[in-house]
């Protein structure tokens, strides 16, 4: 991991395949025509094209939601095509509420009939500048379109905003590559361990 973001008096670094750029620039394109160079399966064809729209799809809702960061990642391997997509949203609790962890499960993604995903996890995790933090993880189904649902392996962490209770920074790391789910939670797991709030003349805060 060489590449290090930054927005808001915090870091992240990022791996170096990954763009902290619009997913719907040149870089996304060239990809997705290496993709569809690669297979000659209709099928395959239709899933790559599939893929790629939810990138598009995904970043400009990043956008419109007020995202500090956003970053992805679309890349050929030798067994396949793996996309990826990483956001930083500010959020802070209403007057008189708190942030508990079944009210935030509860304001993430849900299935169609409004019900949380059945294999979401609400867990603590230890992030090594920032302390103990309250993470989700889970397969959510997100509406791209009127008419279509994708699935995204999901893992949300909550930063607590130093000196500042009602506020936390949400990394949320997201994969629609479903069958990687263990890999995928391994580099959402080491991406976010790198998290750290920084002052304003750039050094880390300490836990």
């Amino acid at each position: 991991m060489t590449t290090t973001a930054s927005a808001n008096r915090f870091l992240i670094d990022i791996p170096s395949l990954w763009n902290q750029v619009d997913l719907t620039g040149e870089h996304l394109a060239q990809v997705r025509a290496q993709a569809l160079a690669a297979t000659t399966s209709p099928r395959e064809r239709m899933e790559i094209n599939d893929m790629f729209r939810q990138g598009r799809d995904i970043s400009r809702a990043a956008r419109k939601q007020g995202a500090l960061l956003a970053a992805g990642t679309a890349t050929m391997y030798d067994d396949g095509l793996f996309m990826a997509y990483g956001m930083v949203f500010a959020v802070t609790t209403p007057k008189g509420q708190e942030l508990t962890l079944p009210v935030l499960s509860a304001q993430l993604g849900a299935s169609s009939d409004g019900s949380a995903p059945k294999d979401r996890v609400i867990a603590s995790a230890e992030v090594p500048h920032v302390g103990t933090v309250a993470r989700v993880t889970g397969t959510e189904t997100t509406r791209l379109t009127a008419d279509i649902d994708v699935k995204l392996l999901v893992m949300h962490t909550m930063m607590p905003v130093p000196g500042r209770s009602e506020d936390f920074l949400v990394v949320t790391l997201a994969s629609p590559n479903l069958p990687l789910k263990n890999d995928v939670y391994d580099l959402f797991d080491a991406i976010t361990s790198t998290f750290r709030f920084v002052t304003e003349d750039g050094q880390a805060i300490k836990a």
